[in-house]
């Protein structure tokens, strides 16, 4: 296996996988949902897959990471949705001629979901539940060539796990099943409708993790981890951090960290 000093890139097998957006282990104070969730692309021969595909504010980031990839969203093949919840869903239209999966559980719940309440985006599922390229799978399918779905309930009904086999390790897409490392050692999730489903699902994704020394896991809303004596170890670096117009010109932006080791007063940057 070979990864990116930045942790962002994996070369494992005939597999590539390319983080485009770590997750962000947090919420906001005053301004509702954050919902800044993991997509990732893998490429595999002439297939191109992303696993969820993030929320309206990661459009434009979306085209701009596909191009600095050669990539256009017209040249992925394979959507793999873990929810439908709308940081990891609502995208689903940039690819129209892709081959878009998600959960049979998950859809059938989502569509009966009552509009205006929940963060389920009501207009798009009902969209996708008739869109011709839509393949509701159930527990067990392959749904990408080496890639396996596993149902995972407690976030949402049908929260899939997606597992790829790399052949020398596999590497395990959690989805908000397992949003966080803080999630992943306590085994109790932020949000969940059934707190003993809920840690059934992590206790089954620590099983698929532990299965092969080297394992990856890609949580929903965090950076990847492998396992050191069982003890969970981030890839890569995090980065986070808002720039805000506090000044009076639009020259003057500051930018403040969301990392826990930037603790010092936010810094003025120019541009």
């Amino acid at each position: 296996m070979s990864v990116n000093e930045d942790g962002k890139k994996f070369s494992i097998g005939d597999y590539e996988i390319d983080i485009i957006v770590h997750g962000f282990p947090g919420k906001s104070v005053c301004h509702g949902s954050l919902g800044f969730s993991t997509i990732a692309l893998i490429r595999h021969g002439d297939r191109i897959a992303l696993v969820d595909v993030g929320s309206f504010g990661q459009r434009g980031l979306l085209i701009e990471q596909l191009a600095a990839r050669g990539l256009t969203p017209a040249d992925v093949t394979d959507v793999l949705l873990t929810h439908s919840h709308y940081d990891h869903s609502i995208n689903w239209t940039m690819f129209p001629d892709a081959a878009i999966v998600i959960g049979k559980t998950e859809l059938d719940w989502s569509v009966e979901q009552p509009w205006g309440v929940t963060v389920v985006p009501e207009l798009y599922v009902r969209e996708l539940k008739i869109w011709p390229t839509m393949r509701a799978v159930e527990d067990g399918a392959e749904v990408f060539p080496g890639i396996t779905a596993h149902m995972a309930p407690g976030h949402t009904p049908g929260s899939l796990v997606f597992v790829l086999d790399c052949g020398e390790r596999d590497i395990v897409f959690t989805g908000d099943a397992c949003k966080n490392r803080a999630e992943l050692l306590s085994r109790a999730a932020d949000m969940t409708y059934d707190p003993t489903v809920t840690r059934a699902s992590i206790d089954a994704i620590w099983a698929f993790w532990s299965r092969r020394p080297g394992n990856i896991l890609m949580p929903g809303h965090d950076l990847p981890m492998v396992q050191d004596n069982g003890v969970p170890r981030y890839l890569g670096k995090r980065e986070a951090a808002i720039r805000a117009w506090y000044g009076e010109n639009l020259n003057e932006t500051t930018v403040i960290s969301l990392l826990p080791e930037d603790a010092a007063p936010a810094k003025v940057a120019a541009g």
